[in-house]
C-alpha cells in the first residue's frame, strides 16, 4: 500500500500534485479500496487539492492534512446543497482517510470549465450566464445553512481579522501608493457599513469560472453545473457577488446589470451605500488582490480608490 507524504506547505504540496509519478499508485488504491474500476486518471491543474478525473465517470479530491478544513467544509456543503439549486452540485459517492488525508469521490458533472469557455462567448451570452449565476447565488443563500454556521471563522471574527491584515497585504502586492492611503480611511468606516450581525447565509466565495461548469443547450449557453466548495463560510450575502463582479463583469452596465438581475436586485437599489459596501468587502475577501480586477487600466481611471467602486459597479443616472 502506497503511504501519502508529509506536506506541511502549499508549495510542497503544489510540487507534488504537479508530477503524476508520485500520486499515481496513491489514487489507484483509493479507487480499489472504494470499488471504483478506473484505467485513465486525469488530474485538473486549477485549484488547491488534488483533483483527479477517474474514466471521466467520477471525481476524486485529495486534501492534505493542512487542508482539513477545506475537505469538512466541501464534504458539508455538498450534503446540504444536493438538489436544492436548479443546477446540479457534485454528489458525494464516498469518503475516507488514508494516512491523515481525507478524501471524497464524486459524480463528474457535464459541462466546459468556465475558464475555458467564457472568453469564446457572445456579449449576450456572457450576460445570459451572468443572470443565471445571480440567481443560483441566490438559490444558495437561500438554503439554511445549518451545520455550516460552525465553520470558523464567524462573519465578526473574520471583518476583524480582514481588516488588522488588509493593508499590509495590498501594499505587498504593489497597490499604488496612493490607493494604499485610502485604504485607512475605507477601513475605518468597515465595522459601521457592513452588517456584522444580520442572520449568515452560505457564502463560497468562490463565484469564478474556473468553479463554474458551462453549457450550450438550444443555442444557448447558460451554467449547467457548480464545483469547488472548499472555502466555504457563513457570513452578509453581498460577499459572494464580488467574484463574478471582478472576474467577469468587466466593468460593463449591461453584464453588472444582468448580474444583479439574477440576483433579484433592481438596478435603483445599487445605491451609493451598497457600492461602498460591495468595494470594502473586496479589499476585505480572503483573496483580494486587485491586481486580478478584470477591467482594462482601471487604475488609471481613478484618482482615489473610493471611485474604484463605479469603475466596478457602473451605473446609469443618478446614485
Amino acid at each position: 500500500m502506497t503511504e501519502l507524504p508529509n506536506i506541511g506547505s502549499r508549495q510542497d504540496l503544489a510540487r507534488w500534485r504537479a508530477d503524476p509519478y508520485l500520486w499515481r499508485a496513491v489514487v489507484q488504491d483509493l479507487a480499489r479500496a472504494e470499488n471504483v474500476q478506473t484505467t485513465v486518471l486525469a488530474s485538473y491543474k486549477t485549484g488547491t487539492n488534488l483533483v483527479v478525473d477517474l474514466d471521466g465517470r467520477l471525481i476524486l479530491k485529495l486534501f492534505p492534512p493542512l487542508h482539513r478544513s477545506q475537505f469538512e467544509s466541501e464534504r458539508a456543503t455538498l450534503r446540504l446543497l444536493e438538489g436544492a439549486l436548479s443546477v446540479p452540485t457534485p454528489r458525494i459517492i464516498a469518503e475516507g482517510e488514508r494516512d491523515g488525508w481525507p478524501y471524497l469521490i464524486m459524480t463528474r458533472l457535464n459541462g466546459v470549465l468556465g475558464s475555458e469557455a467564457w472568453p469564446t462567448l457572445s456579449e449576450a451570452e456572457k450576460c445570459q450566464v451572468l443572470l443565471d449565476v445571480g440567481r443560483t447565488i441566490a438559490e444558495v443563500q437561500s438554503v439554511p445553512p445549518g451545520p455550516l454556521l460552525a465553520i470558523e471563522p464567524t462573519w465578526p471574527e473574520f471583518i476583524t481579522r480582514q481588516i488588522a491584515g488588509c493593508k499590509a497585504r495590498h501594499a505587498s502586492q504593489g497597490l499604488a501608493p496612493k490607493l494604499l492611503d485610502d485604504l485607512d480611511g475605507l477601513l475605518a468606516q468597515t465595522t459601521t457599513i457592513i452588517p456584522l450581525d444580520a442572520p449568515p447565509v452560505i457564502l463560497t466565495g468562490e463565484w469564478i469560472p474556473e468553479n463554474l461548469l458551462l453549457a450550450e443547450m438550444d443555442d444557448r449557453w447558460h451554467l449547467a453545473a457548480l464545483i469547488d466548495f472548499g472555502d466555504v463560510m457563513t457570513g452578509w450575502p453581498e460577499y459572494d457577488l464580488l467574484g463574478p463582479s471582478a472576474f467577469m463583469c468587466a466593468g460593463q452596465v449591461n453584464r453588472v446589470e444582468s448580474l444583479l438581475d439574477g440576483y433579484g436586485i433592481e438596478p435603483r437599489d445599487v445605491d451609493r451605500a451598497m457600492r461602498r459596501r460591495l468595494l470594502t468587502l473586496m479589499v476585505l475577501h480572503r483573496a483580494s488582490d486587485l491586481r486580478n480586477v478584470r477591467i482594462e487600466g482601471w487604475e488609471a481611471r481613478i484618482s482615489k480608490l473610493t471611485e474604484l467602486e463605479d469603475v466596478i459597479w457602473p451605473h446609469e443616472g443618478p446614485g
